[in-house]
């Protein structure tokens, strides 16, 4: 049965959820549902990867969850537009209707979860409702989608796929039944909201190149009708998906109890894999200019070193070198938990890519990498270093976090609206920088942009 207008609060904590072994993993009683999950607009099943490492440390099996990657994560402009390098709402439902059924022929499963962040819930309304889901779907968790839309004024970009008074939400928002519902059942569904600091749930349109102009849109606009409906505290965009007070609400949704912890249990040995993919123009359609896609960048190669973890300095030869092919895939690479690595990306139409991160405490194949391509305002500097969260945005309000030194990150506005600091040094040589985001902290070392080089500092968490 649905919940209507149900909203709860969760006081949101701000510890990092690492464990050596204080938590043994649980032990299987019964099978657990498959899950599928779907991230959001030009981003990548890279994002899910701490979600996974949760639900593994909870006893769920490695084989019954599943992150997919969209090859063209960008919407179009215009829905009804061909546009290159983006997707359609019906080719991306397409897509994730033919992803659950491999799903559901690989395990036997007759039915599966599914998990959406922003876009992704989008998809998965589409699916259910109208691409024959009722029967595959049990739950549907919607994590910051922007169900009614990023704004809803009349005759503004209506044929945009977030346009709240545009076809395809008006279709979707559509009453199902005498309440007035929003979903389409039987599947259950639960939405997962900030209560003011998602950028795409404001009344504001600041965050749309909008400032002073009002949306048509509340703080609830990622709410449904029909749907349990979930408010956390502080949290941004993303993290209605990835963050962990996400992840405990998602558990106790789907299993009917909380989960043991939310702390991410470490293993040992760990294996890294994924793909290297690309940010440019599609080898298959000439002339489509660039675009971010998650297809595979052949002909790159990818070197991995390990890193004094203070330092940002190499321990030695490369643990892992390859030539990538024609599927992307960079691995295995066998790693220690508690080392910390540089991961070094070169490709034609590419700086050279020193990517720096803290540990992995769990084995993923979802480490995608992408390069990077130095902008031209950027070349009058020594070194160019770039500081990336991911899985939720920088918020100066909120957060503990610097760069350098620095508490105030280089092109940080207040609120959580940006998730990239880039910092530019003028200095020549070679040092490290250290980057620290509420008790996470990444070190790297800096490389000389006149040779083509360039040094991200990613977040895990």
């Amino acid at each position: 049965m649905n919940t209507q207008g149900m909203t709860w609060g969760l006081a949101l904590g701000t510890g990092l959820l690492l464990s050596g072994c204080a938590l043994p993993e649980l032990t299987l009683l019964a099978p657990k549902p498959v899950i599928v999950m779907v991230h959001g607009n030009g981003d990548s099943a890279a994002l899910w990867q701490t979600t996974l490492w949760r639900f593994e440390s909870n006893g769920w099996p490695k084989e019954r969850l599943h992150a997919i990657n969209v090859p063209y994560p960008l919407a179009r402009d215009a829905d009804n537009t061909a546009q290159a390098g983006r997707s359609s709402t019906a080719e991306h439902m397409a897509f994730l209707q033919a992803e659950v059924e491999k799903v559901l022929h690989r395990t036997g499963a007759r039915q599966v979860v599914l998990m959406g962040n922003s876009r992704g819930g989008n998809a998965i309304r589409n699916y259910v409702c109208n691409g024959g889901g009722q029967a595959t779907v049990s739950h549907a968790i919607l994590g910051g989608t922007p169900n009614h839309g990023v704004q809803a004024v009349r005759g503004l970009n209506e044929a945009n796929e977030f346009s709240g008074t545009g076809p395809f939400l008006t279709q979707l928002n559509a009453p199902k039944n005498a309440q007035g519902d929003e979903v389409c059942g039987p599947t259950r569904w639960m939405t997962i909201r900030s209560d003011n600091n998602d950028k795409f749930a404001q009344p504001d349109g600041l965050w749309l190149g909008m400032k002073g102009k009002p949306t048509g849109v509340s703080y609830a606009g990622p709410e449904l009708k029909g749907a349990i409906n979930v408010v956390l505290p502080r949290i941004d965009h993303r993290e209605t998906s990835f963050s962990k007070a996400a992840f405990e609400e998602s558990y106790r949704f789907i299993t009917g109890r909380a989960p043991a912890s939310s702390a991410i249990v470490s293993q040992a040995p760990v294996r890294l894999n994924g793909q290297v993919v690309g940010l440019g123009v599609d080898p298959l359609t000439p002339g489509s200019g660039n675009f971010v896609n998650n297809l595979p960048l052949v002909g790159a190669r990818l070197d991995i070193y390990q890193v004094d973890p203070l330092k940002g300095t190499r321990l030695g030869a490369a643990a892992h070198s390859k030539a990538v092919g024609a599927d992307g895939v960079w691995g295995p690479f066998k790693a220690q938990s508690n080392a910390a690595y540089e991961f070094v990306i070169q490709a034609p139409g590419y700086a050279t890519t020193h990517i720096y991160r803290s540990p992995f405490p769990r084995s993923s194949d979802i480490v995608h990498l992408r390069p990077e391509r130095i902008a031209e305002a950027d070349r009058d500097a020594k070194s160019v270093l770039t500081f990336v969260r991911p899985r939720g945005y920088f918020d100066p309000t909120r957060d503990a976090m610097s760069l350098d030194g620095q508490a105030r990150l280089p092109g940080v506005p207040d609120g959580a609206g940006v998730a990239v600091a880039k910092l530019k040094l003028s200095e020549a040589g070679q040092r490290a920088v250290t980057a620290e985001f509420n008790g996470e902290r990444v070190i790297g070392y800096t490389w000389p942009l006149a040779e083509n080089h360039t040094t991200v500092l990613e977040l895990t968490y």
